[in-house]
């Protein structure tokens, strides 16, 4: 539930963010006489306002992409950011070690994702996270038996 909760409240900070952006747009630009006059909208009426919500849409898109590519890399329990990133497999030995691929782990033992380095010619592949209950169980029990002797 945070994880879902942490996407809403980013999305609704860069939608504040470039509403404001926009307004500050639209109250600072002066379309030329030819637009006003008819009351038209100066997109496609005049080269300049076209150009600044071109480069709008390009910042809008922009922001979108770096809020899912930070969520991606987020805990699906926690919302944290995935650390320790790991390399496996080999590019020129598939067969024996497996794709190529990079494991990113919660550091509070939720879980990992795996994401593929190795994108073949049928499309993006899939993340894949695999939930964890406790994957520090183990050590904590190693250096519990250590402790009693």
């Amino acid at each position: 539930m945070r994880y879902w909760g942490l996407l809403a409240i980013k999305l609704l900070v860069a939608g504040a963010l470039l509403y404001g952006i926009w307004l500050g747009l639209y109250s600072w630009y002066t379309p030329p006489e030819h637009v006003a006059r008819f009351g038209n909208s100066p997109f496609a009426q005049d080269l300049v306002w076209t150009t600044i919500m071109f480069f709008y849409s390009l910042l809008c898109q922009g922001l979108l992409f770096l809020i899912l590519l930070d969520q991606r890399y987020r805990c699906r329990t926690c919302g944290r950011r995935l650390r320790m990133p790991v390399s496996t497999g080999r590019y020129s030995q598939m067969l024996l070690f497996g794709r190529p691929r990079t494991e990113y782990i919660c550091t509070y033992g939720h879980g990992t994702l795996k994401v593929p380095d190795l994108h073949t010619v049928g499309g993006h592949e899939p993340t894949n996270w695999e939930p964890h209950d406790d994957i520090w169980k183990e050590l904590y029990s190693i250096h519990d038996s250590e402790k009693k002797k």
